[in-house]
């Protein structure tokens, strides 16, 4: 392509020809870029548009006017030479496969690919960062980069997995302080299936009966406590709350002693009551009237008192305290 320009006899007509030829094959460059959505070819055709371009004015429009004189034909030679030149590495750029060019730019694919690396890790998005990283072992040949963003992958998610279950269980542990034990159990069923390969989540639903179990057995230590101290408000709140945990099994070992608790109660509600009508004390006998109306609704005291209590009330309402 040099030899064509060293020695024309008409440098003008010479010139054209290689700026039409120039500006056909950066064309044609250009348009398959386009086609094929290739960066390379779409880069050298705009690079030799803009040669074009730029050399084209300089060159014929000043060897037109002066016809030709013999510096401007020994600049326009030295124009074309380096056309020629810029167009001849154009053409092994092109002739190069895409492989070849990897390797003629792999430093720089390797910055991108280690500053995507490191964003996809920023996002948390391992499996992307992990895609990456495969591809900067294969396709590139840096196995050692790849093994240390492999380690830094594995060792982020874990860390981020732990934080996530270890949250996960706090909550859990809060409902199981609160006693909101169908709850607990939910959220352990749930943590359990987001986490499956957390050691963390093992045997967190048997964690949850386990501590209703706890639970159960603590009422029914102090419900016992207190029927023998005979602490009978207490028995009897216990038992209230024991209801909820006890199977029919369970609540017939305990039925004699809370029988006796229930007796007690009822009899030591019925004393307060008499007394309190008795010294004329009728918002304390309207409160005890009340309790044992509804703790005892089916005894013979309760449909006595049942008898007194709109009296009772009435004067409590006349006379206050």
């Amino acid at each position: 392509m040099k030899k064509a320009f060293s020695s024309p006899s008409n440098p003008l007509r010479y010139a054209a020809w290689a700026y039409v030829f120039s500006t056909l094959m950066s064309l044609a460059m250009l348009g398959w870029g386009i086609y094929a959505l290739d960066v390379f070819f779409l880069a050298m055709g705009g690079l030799g548009l803009v040669m074009v371009g730029a050399f084209a004015p300089v060159t014929l429009l000043p060897s037109k006017s002066s016809g030709g004189a013999p510096t401007e034909i020994a600049a326009l030679r030295e124009e074309l030479r380096t056309l020629a030149d810029a167009f001849e590495h154009m053409a092994r750029e092109q002739a190069l496969s895409d492989d070849a060019r990897r390797v003629l730019n792999r430093k720089r694919e390797r910055e991108l690919l280690c500053k995507a690396i490191e964003e996809d890790m920023s996002a948390q998005d391992w499996d992307a960062a992990l895609v990456l990283v495969k591809e900067l072992a294969e396709s590139f040949g840096y196995r050692a980069d790849a093994e240390e963003f492999r380690t830094r992958i594995e060792t982020s998610r874990y860390e981020h997995l732990e934080r996530r279950v270890l949250a996960a269980i706090r909550g859990l542990d809060q409902l199981i302080a609160d006693r909101r034990w169908d709850k607990a159990d939910q959220e352990a069923a749930r943590i359990s299936r987001l986490y499956p390969d957390s050691p963390r989540v093992d045997g967190l639903r048997h964690r949850v009966h386990q501590a209703r179990e706890a639970y159960k057995q603590d009422l029914e230590r102090r419900f016992l406590h207190a029927a023998r101290e005979e602490r009978l408000d207490d028995a009897m709140d216990l038992l209230k709350e024991m209801d909820a945990y006890l199977s029919e099994s369970e609540g017939q070992r305990l039925q004699e002693v809370a029988r006796g608790v229930i007796g007690k109660a009822r009899e030591n509600l019925g004393a307060q009551f008499k007394l309190a009508v008795h010294d004329r004390r009728w918002r304390h006998a309207a409160e005890i009237g009340g309790r044992i109306i509804e703790e005892f609704p089916n005894t013979r005291m309760a449909e006595e008192v049942r008898g007194l209590i709109d009296g009772i009330r009435a004067k409590a309402g006349a006379y206050p305290g």
